[in-house]
Protein backbone atom coordinates (compact mmCIF):
# COMPACT_ATOMS: atom_id res chain seq x y z
CA UNK A 1 0.00 0.00 0.00
CA UNK A 2 2.86 2.38 0.78
CA UNK A 3 4.22 1.92 -2.71
CA UNK A 4 0.85 2.86 -4.19
CA UNK A 5 0.66 6.00 -2.06
CA UNK A 6 4.15 7.05 -3.16
CA UNK A 7 3.31 6.44 -6.79
CA UNK A 8 0.09 8.46 -6.56
CA UNK A 9 1.93 11.31 -4.85
CA UNK A 10 4.46 11.41 -7.65
CA UNK A 11 1.71 11.54 -10.26
CA UNK A 12 0.10 14.50 -8.48
CA UNK A 13 3.44 16.32 -8.24
CA UNK A 14 4.08 15.68 -11.93
CA UNK A 15 1.00 17.75 -12.77
CA UNK A 16 2.40 20.78 -10.96
CA UNK A 17 5.70 20.35 -12.79
CA UNK A 18 3.81 20.12 -16.09
CA UNK A 19 1.98 23.33 -15.19
CA UNK A 20 5.30 25.09 -14.60
CA UNK A 21 6.54 23.82 -17.96
CA UNK A 22 3.44 25.10 -19.76
CA UNK A 23 3.85 28.44 -17.97
CA UNK A 24 7.39 28.77 -19.32
CA UNK A 25 6.13 27.85 -22.80
CA UNK A 26 3.47 30.59 -22.58
CA UNK A 27 6.13 33.09 -21.50
CA UNK A 28 8.31 32.04 -24.43
CA UNK A 29 5.45 32.57 -26.86
CA UNK A 30 4.66 35.97 -25.34
CA UNK A 31 8.30 37.00 -25.36
CA UNK A 32 8.68 36.00 -28.99
CA UNK A 33 5.47 37.74 -30.03
CA UNK A 34 6.00 41.11 -28.32
CA UNK A 35 9.72 41.20 -27.59
CA UNK A 36 9.22 41.09 -23.84
CA UNK A 37 11.93 42.74 -21.77
CA UNK A 38 13.86 41.45 -18.73
CA UNK A 39 11.24 42.67 -16.23
CA UNK A 40 8.50 40.65 -17.89
CA UNK A 41 10.66 37.55 -18.22
CA UNK A 42 11.96 37.62 -14.64
CA UNK A 43 8.53 38.31 -13.14
CA UNK A 44 6.87 35.62 -15.22
CA UNK A 45 9.53 33.05 -14.34
CA UNK A 46 9.34 33.99 -10.65
CA UNK A 47 5.56 33.47 -10.78
CA UNK A 48 6.00 30.04 -12.41
CA UNK A 49 8.56 28.88 -9.84
CA UNK A 50 6.59 30.26 -6.88
CA UNK A 51 3.35 28.65 -8.07
CA UNK A 52 5.06 25.29 -8.57
CA UNK A 53 6.77 25.41 -5.16
CA UNK A 54 3.75 26.54 -3.14
CA UNK A 55 1.31 24.21 -4.88
CA UNK A 56 3.67 21.23 -4.61
CA UNK A 57 4.09 21.80 -0.90
CA UNK A 58 0.34 22.19 -0.39
CA UNK A 59 -0.34 18.97 -2.30
CA UNK A 60 2.25 17.11 -0.24
CA UNK A 61 0.69 18.30 3.01
CA UNK A 62 -2.88 17.56 1.89
CA UNK A 63 -1.94 14.04 0.65
CA UNK A 64 -4.39 14.20 -2.25
CA UNK A 65 -4.29 11.02 -4.29
CA UNK A 66 -5.46 12.81 -7.44
CA UNK A 67 -4.96 16.35 -8.68
CA UNK A 68 -8.53 16.42 -9.97
CA UNK A 69 -10.20 18.02 -13.00
CA UNK A 70 -11.21 21.20 -11.15
CA UNK A 71 -7.65 21.84 -10.01
CA UNK A 72 -6.50 21.37 -13.60
CA UNK A 73 -8.85 24.15 -14.67
CA UNK A 74 -7.53 26.37 -11.87
CA UNK A 75 -3.96 25.54 -12.87
CA UNK A 76 -4.82 26.61 -16.40
CA UNK A 77 -6.15 29.89 -15.03
CA UNK A 78 -2.96 30.27 -13.04
CA UNK A 79 -0.91 29.92 -16.22
CA UNK A 80 -2.97 32.68 -17.85
CA UNK A 81 -2.51 34.87 -14.77
CA UNK A 82 1.23 34.27 -15.04
CA UNK A 83 1.09 35.60 -18.59
CA UNK A 84 -0.87 38.66 -17.46
CA UNK A 85 1.64 39.21 -14.66
CA UNK A 86 4.54 39.16 -17.12
CA UNK A 87 2.77 41.63 -19.43
CA UNK A 88 2.02 44.02 -16.57
CA UNK A 89 5.62 43.86 -15.33
CA UNK A 90 6.82 44.52 -18.87
CA UNK A 91 4.44 47.49 -19.16
CA UNK A 92 6.73 49.53 -16.87
CA UNK A 93 9.16 49.59 -19.82
CA UNK A 94 6.78 49.60 -22.77
CA UNK A 95 2.97 49.44 -23.16
CA UNK A 96 1.74 45.87 -23.70
CA UNK A 97 -0.58 44.96 -26.60
CA UNK A 98 -3.96 45.71 -25.05
CA UNK A 99 -5.71 43.03 -27.08
CA UNK A 100 -3.35 40.40 -25.67
CA UNK A 101 -3.63 41.65 -22.09
CA UNK A 102 -7.42 41.89 -22.26
CA UNK A 103 -7.73 38.52 -23.98
CA UNK A 104 -5.67 36.60 -21.41
CA UNK A 105 -7.44 38.32 -18.54
CA UNK A 106 -10.91 37.75 -20.00
CA UNK A 107 -10.30 34.02 -20.45
CA UNK A 108 -8.93 33.75 -16.90
CA UNK A 109 -12.03 35.49 -15.53
CA UNK A 110 -14.39 33.31 -17.57
CA UNK A 111 -12.68 30.14 -16.34
CA UNK A 112 -13.16 31.37 -12.77
CA UNK A 113 -16.76 30.25 -13.06
CA UNK A 114 -15.80 26.86 -14.49
CA UNK A 115 -13.54 25.20 -11.92
CA UNK A 116 -16.12 25.39 -9.13
CA UNK A 117 -18.80 23.82 -11.32
CA UNK A 118 -16.40 21.09 -12.41
CA UNK A 119 -15.53 20.34 -8.77
CA UNK A 120 -19.20 20.04 -7.79
CA UNK A 121 -20.23 17.95 -10.78
CA UNK A 122 -17.32 15.53 -10.41
CA UNK A 123 -17.52 15.39 -6.63
CA UNK A 124 -13.90 16.51 -6.31
CA UNK A 125 -14.33 19.61 -4.14
CA UNK A 126 -11.48 19.96 -1.64
CA UNK A 127 -10.24 22.60 0.79
CA UNK A 128 -7.01 22.80 -1.20
CA UNK A 129 -8.89 23.38 -4.45
CA UNK A 130 -10.97 26.16 -2.92
CA UNK A 131 -7.85 27.83 -1.50
CA UNK A 132 -5.98 27.46 -4.80
CA UNK A 133 -8.90 29.05 -6.66
CA UNK A 134 -9.08 31.92 -4.16
CA UNK A 135 -5.35 32.65 -4.30
CA UNK A 136 -5.33 32.73 -8.12
CA UNK A 137 -8.29 35.13 -8.08
CA UNK A 138 -6.67 37.38 -5.47
CA UNK A 139 -3.37 37.58 -7.32
CA UNK A 140 -5.05 38.41 -10.63
CA UNK A 141 -6.92 41.27 -8.93
CA UNK A 142 -3.65 42.50 -7.43
CA UNK A 143 -1.88 42.45 -10.80
CA UNK A 144 -4.76 44.22 -12.55
CA UNK A 145 -4.80 46.81 -9.76
CA UNK A 146 -1.12 47.53 -10.38
CA UNK A 147 -1.74 48.01 -14.09
CA UNK A 148 -4.82 50.21 -13.68
CA UNK A 149 -3.12 52.29 -10.95
CA UNK A 150 -0.57 53.51 -13.50
CA UNK A 151 -3.32 55.43 -15.28
CA UNK A 152 -5.70 56.20 -12.39
CA UNK A 153 -3.50 56.62 -9.34
CA UNK A 154 -2.11 54.55 -6.46
CA UNK A 155 -5.48 54.45 -4.67
CA UNK A 156 -6.47 51.65 -7.06
CA UNK A 157 -3.94 49.41 -5.29
CA UNK A 158 -6.37 49.27 -2.38
CA UNK A 159 -8.51 46.90 -4.43
CA UNK A 160 -5.72 44.39 -4.94
CA UNK A 161 -4.22 44.83 -1.50
CA UNK A 162 -7.37 44.59 0.63
CA UNK A 163 -7.51 40.82 0.80
CA UNK A 164 -3.81 40.60 1.69
CA UNK A 165 -4.27 43.29 4.35
CA UNK A 166 -7.12 41.22 5.80
CA UNK A 167 -4.90 38.12 5.94
CA UNK A 168 -2.11 40.11 7.62
CA UNK A 169 -4.55 41.59 10.15
CA UNK A 170 -5.78 38.10 11.03
CA UNK A 171 -2.32 37.31 12.40
CA UNK A 172 -2.84 39.97 15.06
CA UNK A 173 -6.59 39.48 15.58
CA UNK A 174 -7.31 35.73 15.37
CA UNK A 175 -11.07 36.30 15.45
CA UNK A 176 -10.76 37.36 11.81
CA UNK A 177 -9.97 33.73 10.95
CA UNK A 178 -13.42 32.52 12.01
CA UNK A 179 -15.56 31.05 9.20
CA UNK A 180 -18.04 33.39 7.57
CA UNK A 181 -21.62 32.42 6.67
CA UNK A 182 -22.31 31.89 2.95
CA UNK A 183 -23.15 35.13 1.17
CA UNK A 184 -24.27 35.71 -2.40
CA UNK A 185 -23.43 39.39 -2.05
CA UNK A 186 -19.83 38.58 -1.05
CA UNK A 187 -19.41 36.24 -4.01
CA UNK A 188 -20.90 38.80 -6.40
CA UNK A 189 -18.63 41.59 -5.19
CA UNK A 190 -15.57 39.34 -5.45
CA UNK A 191 -16.49 38.19 -8.95
CA UNK A 192 -17.08 41.71 -10.28
CA UNK A 193 -13.75 43.16 -9.14
CA UNK A 194 -11.87 41.56 -12.01
CA UNK A 195 -14.52 42.61 -14.52
CA UNK A 196 -14.42 46.23 -13.34
CA UNK A 197 -10.64 46.35 -13.48
CA UNK A 198 -10.59 44.70 -16.90
CA UNK A 199 -13.03 47.28 -18.26
CA UNK A 200 -10.83 50.07 -16.89
CA UNK A 201 -7.67 48.46 -18.30
CA UNK A 202 -9.16 47.90 -21.75
CA UNK A 203 -9.13 51.59 -22.67
CA UNK A 204 -12.63 51.33 -24.11
CA UNK A 205 -14.03 53.99 -21.77
CA UNK A 206 -13.11 57.66 -21.38
CA UNK A 207 -10.72 58.27 -18.50
CA UNK A 208 -13.37 59.77 -16.21
CA UNK A 209 -15.80 56.92 -16.86
CA UNK A 210 -13.09 54.33 -16.23
CA UNK A 211 -12.20 56.07 -12.97
CA UNK A 212 -15.85 55.90 -11.92
CA UNK A 213 -15.92 52.16 -12.69
CA UNK A 214 -12.82 51.53 -10.57
CA UNK A 215 -14.18 53.71 -7.76
CA UNK A 216 -17.38 51.66 -7.81
CA UNK A 217 -15.34 48.46 -7.55
CA UNK A 218 -13.44 49.83 -4.55
CA UNK A 219 -16.60 51.07 -2.84
CA UNK A 220 -18.35 47.70 -3.14
CA UNK A 221 -15.23 45.90 -1.91
CA UNK A 222 -14.90 48.16 1.13
CA UNK A 223 -18.57 47.56 1.90
CA UNK A 224 -18.19 43.79 1.58
CA UNK A 225 -15.06 43.58 3.72
CA UNK A 226 -16.47 46.02 6.25
CA UNK A 227 -19.66 44.02 6.64
CA UNK A 228 -17.73 40.77 7.12
CA UNK A 229 -15.28 42.28 9.61
CA UNK A 230 -18.16 43.73 11.63
CA UNK A 231 -19.93 40.35 11.66
CA UNK A 232 -16.76 38.57 12.76
CA UNK A 233 -16.14 41.14 15.51
CA UNK A 234 -19.66 40.93 16.90
CA UNK A 235 -19.62 37.13 16.77
CA UNK A 236 -16.29 36.99 18.59
CA UNK A 237 -17.62 39.27 21.33
CA UNK A 238 -20.71 37.10 21.78
CA UNK A 239 -18.63 33.92 21.95
CA UNK A 240 -16.27 35.57 24.42
CA UNK A 241 -19.20 36.63 26.62
CA UNK A 242 -20.69 33.12 26.54
CA UNK A 243 -17.32 31.58 27.42
CA UNK A 244 -16.93 34.00 30.35
CA UNK A 245 -20.42 33.17 31.66
CA UNK A 246 -19.72 29.44 31.44
CA UNK A 247 -16.42 29.91 33.28
CA UNK A 248 -18.09 31.90 36.04
CA UNK A 249 -20.92 29.35 36.33
CA UNK A 250 -18.40 26.53 36.64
Amino acid sequence: MALNNTYDARLVQQETALGAGVQILVLTLLGTAIGMGPAGWLTGLAFAVATWAVLSRALHRSRLRSFGPANRVTLGRSILVGGVTALVADSFQSPPPLSLLVGLTAVALILDGVDGKVARRTGTSTALGARFDMEVDAFLILVLSVYVSMAHGPWVLLIGGMRYAFVAAARFWPWLNAPLPPSTARKTVAATQGVFLLVAASGLLPHLAATAVVATALATLVWSFGRDVLWLYRTSRVEEAVATEELVAA
